[in-house]
């Protein structure tokens, strides 16, 4: 199989050597833009391309404006979404262990400890399922506050991330948050484009973080964005994230601790350059993951193509298979490298990881199978269709 698919892959990126994950596309006017700035002088966080990002981000996701906030980059919106949620220190965060470790890394910031608890088969996400009876057996309601029966302490909040981009049932995991009264925070890092029963992934918690790193599917070279369920929200957001300044023509007034957390303007005209792109770069994707699909279906040689959840439109940010063990996977992954075909496995779990080692879980079966044997193909669009 190893040698198949890398001269399948070689086929669709003729031209480049060595072949990439995942590179970034710039073909509209992302150039124009980013020197307009400079010749504006307002390349920091003044300016008119943060704003114009913000709204088209926006649109993009169905939400108003004034709901959406650039910041710096994707871990510094999932720490400022916690914030904003009320965790504190001395907390726990629900998550899962398959994730990029940004998710945990911020909740730590808060002085917190993630708990980990099992994903998905199929979406790869974390698993209602196994959070609706971790809920109903181990957790207690105590003067208002869900406590941790094993720990004695609070549960704060729930951050599933959508892994690769996939995010099925997330309708499922925002019902069980309402009926426990914990905040959803949505780690959408890699999911812009993607949605669930036509509702764009982000915007169904009381916070949705994405992240525009170079190897997003849209980037603002280093960036990301908080969606706050209402504006009112969004608003102390923003305040937070700036620093906690008041506003005022000359004084410099902080009323509490804040984030230097902003979006520079110079980054946020890149990324209007590539949100205009955004269609054609998921159009282009699906295109590649469906010919993925097709070669693995046709060649039938026991791996599997990660395809989007039943519900669900994915934007195969990085398109991922299934191989039958972990030997299979560590073979085909030199064959690859030996080859020039910048394939990759996924994150250590998260709890393999020595600062997370002792954090409380539950059994993660699924999660320890699925980091044994999944790797990514180059995910690269080919070609960029409007």
């Amino acid at each position: 199989m190893s040698e198949e698919l890398i001269c399948f892959i070689q086929r669709q990126y003729p031209s480049r050597n060595p072949i990439p994950l995942h590179e970034p596309t710039f073909a509209g006017n992302e150039k124009a833009y980013v020197l307009a700035t400079i010749d504006s002088t307002f390349v920091s966080t003044v300016g008119e391309y943060v704003p114009r990002f913000e709204a088209a981000l926006a649109k993009h996701l169905g939400v108003e404006p004034e709901r959406v906030l650039a910041v710096v980059n994707g871990t510094n919106a999932i720490h400022l979404a916690l914030v904003a949620a009320g965790v504190l220190p001395g907390d726990l965060v629900i998550t899962q262990p398959l994730t990029f470790v940004a998710t945990c890394n911020a909740i730590a910031y808060q002085g917190a400890d993630p708990l980990f608890l099992d994903v998905d088969e199929n979406t790869l996400g974390l698993s209602p399922d196994h959070l609706k009876q971790f809920l109903q057996h181990e957790t207690k309601l105590d003067s208002g506050n869900l406590i941790h029966r094993g720990t004695g302490r609070r549960i704060a909040a729930c951050l599933p991330m959508y892994t690769f981009g996939h995010g099925g049932r997330v309708g499922e995991l925002r019902s069980i948050c309402l009926e426990f009264k914990i905040p959803l925070v949505e780690d959408a890092a890699e999911a812009l484009g993607s949605s669930f029963e036509g509702k764009s992934l982000g915007t169904f918690g009381d916070f949705g973080v994405f992240s525009f790193n170079g190897n997003k599917i849209v980037t603002t070279g280093g960036g990301g964005a908080i969606v706050c369920k209402t504006a009112e929200t969004a608003s102390k957001v923003r305040h937070l994230g700036t620093t906690a300044k008041v506003a005022h023509r000359w004084s410099f007034y902080h009323d509490q601790v804040g984030y230097n957390y902003r979006m520079p303007n110079l980054n946020a005209a890149l990324g209007l350059g590539q949100v205009e792109q955004l269609s054609g770069f998921l159009k282009s994707k699906r295109k590649l993951a469906h010919a993925y699909f097709a070669f693995l279906e046709s060649i039938g040689n026991g791996s599997s193509f990660v395809r989007e959840p039943q519900g669900a439109q994915s934007n195969y940010w990085l398109n991922a298979i299934k191989l039958p063990s972990r030997s299979d996977r560590e073979a085909f992954l030199q064959f690859s490298f030996d080859r020039g075909v910048m394939c990759r496995p996924p994150w250590q779990l998260m709890n393999h990881l020595p600062m997370y080692a002792n954090a409380p879980r539950g059994e993660l079966k699924t999660s320890e199978d699925l980091c044994d044997r999944l790797v990514n193909l180059p995910s690269t669009p080919t070609d960029v269709v409007g």
